[in-house]
């Protein structure tokens, strides 16, 4: 079952890792609407760097902006946000899992539908959207994106209720997957998650206007006030009334599920600054390295993380092990997916662009490398070696989440199974072998539901998403059933 990593995947390292598709942020009521999106925007940065759009309504009509690259790159110039103007604005800054990236699918989609106007951003995928997406084209329908999210507008469109509200109800309510959305009107700003509470949502207050964004910290960042976590399968609906007022109607779902949040904002994707579901990601991640300590000791003179995802749990690892906590590698963080790598010999530079050995706390010493997560292994493969040329006598890694084996269909971009390192190597010592590590250790994922939720996990209800792990999905994956998988979704060249 071994496979050999072919040349292409070994220097690929922007591959070597998992990404999330997007944050959101709206706001509602509040004069500085589109100034505070794209601060919002800023600190969900780390959910998507390839593109972010924001819409605005002024009372008269909608405005739109949308660019390919980073928040900071656009929205800090004055006149950008000058094109924004109004009290109210949705904002989305995208990592693509579902469509090409072309600036047609950069969030928010707009449409002019017979009740007015509508813009909508997701975080998230649908596992039902291409199934819709197909049943929509064969009635007629006409895309204009490659997106998923694309499909809410067509379904709300073609909704027989009156309202705004209750379209959007009546669409959301057919879809399927994990997902955190937002919909702007002429008077609304509607916030939905899904029925299993997949993707997080959070609501805000800054001075008394309501908020909703994918993490608190996008609600720190403006000094609003956290107000709580939108349910799972809730829809809640902020209205302004003629008087200026603003009235908040929440409803749930029928077939809401007990809340399984995914455990990978956990491992990964949230910021460590976040609250998620109530839990310090922060505090989730040292514990995490509190359980690897104690599940998979070692002996060993200093502990180092492979920055910045496994800072917080080499923390905990050197905290309960006694052994010093050294930062052993240093990270350029002036370098992105963007750096052109045009030669082999270039390439094959790879993780020094990003990361440096810090040979002072290295060299002649039993180094415990603490990592994240392990995707392919390439990026493993070469730190590991960097720390042996930088002097190491041995390169013990520990990784602070559980193999991984199954591929994501709610909004992480994950490599195909048979492209995963647990898949090509027969266990651990295999994939010690590979990677060059004198040992190679995971944490449970008991260890791992300890460290977020406190206890282990329930096989007959699991109390998190975790099938990356167990390959339990918790909800139907319709559009991997159909095969296709949107390879037959056709590709229009954009200038995005």
């Amino acid at each position: 079952m071994n496979q050999p990593v072919t040349h292409d995947a070994f220097y690929d390292l922007d591959g070597d890792t998992l990404h999330e598709e997007c944050g959101v942020f709206g706001i509602l009521g509040h004069p500085d609407a589109a100034t505070l999106t794209a601060l919002g925007l800023h600190a969900l940065q780390h959910r998507g760097q390839e593109a972010a759009g924001i819409v605005s309504f002024d009372g008269t009509q909608f405005h739109t902006e949308k660019h390919m690259g980073l928040v900071g790159d656009h929205y800090t110039n004055p006149a950008t946000l000058a094109k924004l103007p109004g009290n109210m604005a949705i904002g989305h800054t995208r990592y693509s899992t579902t469509g090409e990236v072309a600036l047609r699918n950069v969030q928010p989609l707009f449409a002019e539908l017979e009740v007015g106007g509508i813009a909508v951003a997701h975080n998230g995928n649908f596992t039902n959207g291409l199934t819709l997406r197909r049943q929509l084209i064969a009635g007629g329908a006409i895309c204009q994106s490659t997106s998923d999210t694309e499909v809410v507008l067509h379904l709300i469109a073609r909704s027989r209720y009156t309202s705004t509200t209750d379209r959007f109800i009546d669409a959301i309510r057919q879809m399927e997957g994990g997902y955190s959305m937002l919909a702007l009107t002429r008077t609304k700003l509607i916030a939905a998650r899904d029925p299993t509470g997949i993707r997080p949502l959070v609501m805000g207050e800054l001075d008394g206007k309501p908020i909703f964004c994918s993490e608190t910290c996008a609600l720190d960042i403006i000094g609003a006030k956290f107000v709580r976590d939108v349910e799972n399968g809730e829809i809640i609906i902020c209205e302004i009334q003629p008087d200026g007022s603003i009235e908040i109607d929440a409803r749930k779902s029928p077939t809401a599920q007990p809340e399984r949040l995914c455990l990978f904002e956990y491992v990964y994707f949230a910021r460590p600054d976040s609250v998620v579901g109530g839990r310090s990601v922060y505090v989730a991640r040292k514990n995490m390295g509190i359980n690897l300590a104690k599940e998979a000791p070692v002996e060993a003179d200093v502990v180092v993380p492979v920055p910045d995802g496994g800072t917080p749990a080499a923390l905990g690892y050197a905290q309960e092990s006694g052994i010093p906590f050294e930062y052993g590698i240093i990270r350029n963080h002036y370098v992105g997916r963007t750096f052109i790598e045009p030669t082999q010999q270039i390439r094959a530079f790879g993780v020094k662009l990003k990361h440096s050995a810090n040979r002072a706390m290295i060299e002649g010493k039993r180094v415990v490398l603490v990592d994240d997560s392990i995707v392919r292994g390439t990026t493993s493969l070469k730190i590991v070696q960097m720390i042996r040329d930088a002097g190491a006598a041995e390169v013990h890694l520990r990784v602070a989440s559980p193999m991984i084996f199954h591929p994501d269909f709610y909004g992480i971009d994950t490599p195909d199974a048979e492209k995963l390192l647990a898949n090509q190597y027969d266990g651990v010592e295999a994939m010690c072998r590979y990677i060059g590590a004198d040992s190679l250790q995971f944490i449970s994922i008991n260890g791992l539901y300890r460290a977020v939720g406190g206890e282990d996990r329930n096989p007959a209800r699991p109390q998190f998403t975790d099938h990356y792990f167990t390959g339990e999905y918790p909800t139907r994956l319709l559009d991997k059933a159909a095969e296709t998988m949107g390879r037959k979704v056709s590709v229009l060249a954009s200038n995005g």
